[in-house]
């Protein structure tokens, strides 16, 4: 159990938690059909999270966020996962991969630049990485920057990136070819949404997870100044960016969990109400296991994510636990909403059910922020590695 000095002091966070549980559940639930029949999150509810402090929930106070560290991030995760994963999409980049990567390795002025605005909800941050030949292994980037002088010149384009029709900031990835034009570094930088030669294309239309906002951008001949560059060097920036993605696993383990708690909740609900053939449905043992199986992932996963974040607070693990936690957690989510919807029955396949929402929603989870198969890779290279050093 996590025995550290927490971030925020126990008994306000305890008050924070509750405030947004209730919201979430009280004020974002209720307008989940609205969300998903217009795409969009309403305006009302921006302004609500923002006046939350939602958007800087993982900002240090210093630049007006609320300061949690992770052991805290992923409490307030799986409440937000408990509804439309679009809601927690609108601020997540800012606390998340984008945020963190000022937060932990931007320099002073890049840090006074842009973490105020982003802890207020003024400024949307996206994280540009994915590109149609370099997703969960950046080893394919071909996003280039261009020294010239003392600036850097920009091209490439990405794909998939969150909140890209409304950001504010990308934080993207690009390779400094070598002296021969070839190979290179990969750095990160911080490139204005109106500088010229960016440019946005339409939002994409997906699966699921319906208010959420992504789409292409295109990067052509974008020049950016030297106090673009994440940490003021190459190195730094690639960091920064691996250290933020590895955090970030452990923050969508925990959204799973939620949606896990969610399609467990709708299982129960319908099974204690619906009836088949006379017998209420939740009298049927193969219903019972099939809400036990649920119940037990749930559980699980809590655990593990709590455990995942206290190892990341505690600088004991930050790579193999938080892609252990993401693997498992989104598969678990995926299965419960499959078995919620199979409680369900027939009723589980129409639009306006919670459950089938849900079993959209869930299934990028094991996509973003590195495949499932990546986080496999990652876990088994890393032991088998650790092991071979031990020899």
């Amino acid at each position: 159990m996590y025995t550290g000095n927490p971030a925020v002091p126990d008994d306000v966070f305890a008050e924070v938690l509750d405030q947004i549980s209730s919201f979430v559940r009280t004020r974002v639930v209720p307008r989940e059909p609205e969300i998903m029949a217009t795409d969009a999150i309403p305006d009302d509810l921006r302004r609500q999270a923002e006046d939350m402090g939602l958007f800087g929930f993982a900002i240090p106070d210093e630049w007006g966020g609320l300061g949690l560290d992770l052991v805290q991030d992923v409490e307030l995760a799986m409440e937000l996962g408990y509804t439309s994963l679009a809601f927690r999409s609108m601020f997540g980049t800012n606390n998340g991969i984008a945020g963190q990567v000022l937060v932990g390795f931007g320099t002073p002025e890049q840090q006074e630049r842009w973490l105020p605005g982003i802890a207020s909800g003024e400024v949307v941050a996206s994280f540009a990485l994915t590109e149609p030949g370099a997703g969960s292994n950046p080893a394919g980037l071909r996003t280039s920057a261009r020294p010239d002088g003392e600036d850097f010149v920009i091209d490439g384009a990405k794909q998939f990136i969150t909140n890209a029709t409304i950001a504010d900031l990308f934080v993207v990835f690009a390779r400094i070819p070598d002296a021969g034009g070839d190979g290179g570094t990969i750095a990160v930088f911080l490139v204005p949404a109106d500088a010229p030669g960016v440019e946005v294309g339409p939002k994409d239309a997906k699966m699921g997870q319906e208010g959420s906002r992504t789409a292409t951008v295109n990067f052509s001949d974008v020049r950016v100044g030297p106090d673009a560059l994440v940490g003021g060097d190459a190195a730094s920036g690639y960091k920064a960016a691996m250290t933020s993605l590895a955090r970030g696993r452990i923050h969508v383990a925990a959204l799973a969990v939620g949606c896990a708690q969610r399609a467990l909740d709708e299982a129960v609900a319908h099974a204690v109400t619906a009836t088949q053939g006379g017998s209420v449905v939740g009298d049927f043992q193969l219903v019972q296991a099939m809400i036990a199986d649920i119940q037990t992932g749930v559980m699980a996963g809590r655990a593990m994510v709590r455990e995942a974040a206290r190892l990341w607070v505690t600088e004991v693990d930050r790579r193999i636990a938080p892609s252990a936690a993401k693997l498992f957690c989104t598969e678990m989510a995926g299965n419960a909403a499959d078995l919620a919807v199979q409680v369900h029955g027939g009723t589980g396949y129409m639009r306006d059910v919670p459950v089938e929402r849900l079993y959209r929603d869930v299934r990028l989870l094991r996509l973003y922020e590195g495949t499932s198969e990546i986080q496999r890779l990652i876990v088994g290279g890393g032991l088998v590695r650790a092991a071979k050093k031990a020899l």
